[in-house]
């Protein structure tokens, strides 16, 4: 460093100095530290997820198709069986027993599919709990008739 009344000649020149950190005038230098913890997007085979949006409509849909689809093709394998039932072991109790089974199939696909997707442990409740409020009791009153 250069001293009062020193040029830059007499001491070291800015090659030969060796490099020190400066630090105002009653700090302290802090040791470096490793950060501590997860933090989001440190991965990088993993993206960070910055948003909690809900799947698409376009993908919602797709999925309750895809369920629809996978209950309704259900049916058409026990109408089959009971055919094959009835033709292999000539027993129409059974074969009345797989078709009453494919008959609310598709009353139960419908309601499936049409059910929204399943609720996730971060969304709120919508329950409040005011059934369990006791009501005002109301006492009688004077009415003035006019």
């Amino acid at each position: 460093m250069q001293r009062d009344g020193e040029s830059q000649a007499d001491g070291m020149s800015g090659e030969d100095r060796p490099d020190v950190e400066f630090h105002p005038a009653g700090s302290i230098p802090k040791p470096p530290r490793q950060p501590q913890g997860y933090f989001p997007g440190e991965e990088k085979q993993h993206p960070a997820l910055i948003t909690e949006a809900a799947p698409s409509l376009e993908q919602q849909h797709r999925d309750r198709v895809r369920r629809y689809i996978t209950i309704m093709s259900l049916r058409i394998p026990c109408l089959i069986g009971a055919a094959v039932a009835y033709s292999v072991w000539h027993s129409w109790w059974l074969s009345l027993l797989i078709i009453g089974v494919s008959i609310p199939l598709p009353w139960i696909a419908v309601l499936i599919a049409n059910d929204r997707p399943p609720r996730t442990k971060d969304e709120p409740s919508r329950w409040d709990g005011r059934r369990d409020q006791i009501a005002l009791e109301s006492n009688p009153h004077k009415a003035i008739d006019g």
